[in-house]
């Protein structure tokens, strides 16, 4: 699949602030669109309260089955939408994908991300939601 998604940083847009690119250009039979993924189990209870490293890790577990699902993985993704409530969060989320990325897409090529501030999510003890689209063959 990874040949028919390009990842790209064109010519006259400014580097990326962090770990994802401005553009992906997919070739696909079928989408899968990943709703708001947050810090819960699936035995439904929060992961990680108060701990932003520890609910980052569980939402993308969370994507994970869910991409898992569809016979799918992290390559298959062209375009993540992050969610946080708070913006002094931004610096921790970076460091996570700093870390993680890596492993999540080890040719390097990280898809396009809209980070959005927002006043609370589903539950006040929510700190990050992620939505995400994929590409499949």
């Amino acid at each position: 699949m990874a040949s028919r998604i390009k990842i790209s940083n064109p010519k006259g847009l400014a580097k990326p602030l962090g770990s994802y690119s401005h553009v992906a250009r997919a070739r696909a039979s079928e989408f899968l669109f990943i709703a708001g993924q947050v810090a819960v189990n699936a035995g439904g209870k929060l992961v990680g309260h108060d701990d932003f490293e520890a609910q980052a890790r569980q939402v993308f577990r969370n994507l994970g089955a869910a991409l898992k699902s569809a016979g799918a993985g992290y390559g298959n993704i062209v375009q993540f939408t992050t969610y946080l409530v708070d913006s002094r969060d931004i610096p921790k989320l970076r460091k996570f994908r700093q870390r993680n990325y890596p492993r999540f897409f080890p040719d390097g090529k990280y898809p396009p991300n809209t980070l959005l501030i927002v006043d609370r999510l589903v539950s006040e003890d929510m700190l990050l939601e992620i939505s995400a689209v994929a590409a499949l063959d």
